[in-house]
């Protein structure tokens, strides 16, 4: 049997049915993917949740699992620990690691008893897991759990979204600095690769390429394009955007690692940055690098008041800066070396190859073109 009713291929592609009873016109119903190979079972599980409201999508295979998550938004997905061809533990670790569907929850269901089958679903990242036969108020409880856990993380999501855009709004209010995120991210991801850091890491210097600055959202339009020097005054509020930015951060705790290079990418070495006068390695890595790749590109990019440097030119203020004791040594040497081909090339491949992994990171929602 193929895709059951409720979504079946079709001349025009295809076609999910659901559920009609539920939320109020105009509110969107959650939409659960009920995989099973027996169609009692299907029709069974169908039947407990009919008064919740879901959109029911129906699956008798594990491939249809797959093309339904891909061409839909999912927010729960039942599946048989017995599926054919394909085990339901191993339709539940394929989900879970694809990075565009690794928060959808997952439910595994069987009919047979014993620890072994639950701890096995457990460990292939299974969010919940029941054995047949089913107490219909258990399993909807269960599930309404499930789905709460979902819309709290996709509320995470929106704010984050709404982080980004904000950001964004914030580059595009200053005319001479167009594309600074997306090439402060790129600069900053190429120097933690360098470096050896772990994913999680470049994917925190990616966000705060866009992320470092949101604080200026607090910075009055005097004081921000003030075409003059600013007074002692003006440079205190000035100063204020990094804490104001890990503030309006700490909203979202996906953001989390982000929160040390808004706050401290203003910190010097010497100690005579803001806003907590840290130096040395006080200063968080992340922030010391982030730092280095947007001084970089601001000495390299055209201002109304100033020539673009070139590189080779940058990189010897960095270096006076460095003997001045404001920049990470460490982190102007790998800038430099990245002019060295050979290691220029091996970072690029691993930059592209991270750049793919967050073009699929749905959760990220992040824009890698400005």
């Amino acid at each position: 049997m193929g895709v059951a009713a409720e979504a079946r291929p079709g001349a025009a592609g295809w076609h999910a049915g659901a559920v009609e009873e539920g939320p109020e016109a105009g509110e969107r119903k959650p939409t659960l993917v009920v995989a099973d190979s027996r169609e009692i079972n299907r029709k069974l599980i169908k039947a407990m949740l009919r008064e919740e409201g879901y959109r029911i999508l129906e699956a008798s295979r594990p491939v249809e699992v797959f093309a339904l998550i891909e061409r839909e938004k999912i927010d729960l997905v039942i599946v048989e620990f017995a599926m054919p061809q394909m085990s339901g533990i191993e339709v539940c670790r394929r989900i879970k690691a694809n990075p565009a569907t690794k928060l959808v929850p997952v439910l595994v269901l069987t009919t047979a008893q014993g620890v072994e089958n639950e701890v096995a679903s457990i460990a292939s990242g299974a969010d919940e897991f029941l054995v047949m036969p089913l107490h219909p108020a258990v399993m909807r409880i269960r599930i309404q759990a499930l789905l709460r856990h979902k819309a709290a993380i996709d509320s995470l999501e929106d704010v984050e979204s709404i982080l980004f855009a904000l950001a964004q709004a914030i580059e595009q209010r200053d005319k001479t600095t167009g594309g600074h995120c997306e090439r402060l991210a790129t600069l900053s991801m190429t120097l933690g690769i360098g470096l050896g850091l772990p994913p999680t890491q470049i994917l925190a210097l990616h966000r705060g390429g866009y992320l470092h600055d949101i604080g200026k959202i607090s910075i009055p339009d005097a004081i921000l394009f003030k075409p003059g020097k600013l007074t002692d005054e003006e440079w205190q509020v000035m100063r204020m955007h990094t804490v104001k930015g890990e503030e309006i951060c700490s909203r979202a705790k996906t953001l989390e690692p982000v929160l040390p290079i808004i706050r401290s990418h203003h910190e010097r070495w010497d100690g005579s940055g803001y806003p907590d006068g840290l130096r040395g390695e006080q200063i968080p890595l992340l922030a010391r690098i982030l730092q280095v790749a947007d001084i970089f590109d601001a000495l390299t990019s055209e201002r109304p008041y100033k020539r673009a440097l070139s590189g080779p030119e940058a990189l010897n203020v960095l270096e006076k800066e460095v003997r001045r004791g404001w920049r990470d040594p460490q982190v102007v040497n790998l800038l430099r070396r990245l002019t060295d081909l050979p290691f220029e090339r091996s970072v690029q491949r691993s930059l592209d190859n991270m750049r793919e992994a967050l073009a699929a990171e749905a959760a990220l929602r992040l824009p890698l073109e400005a």
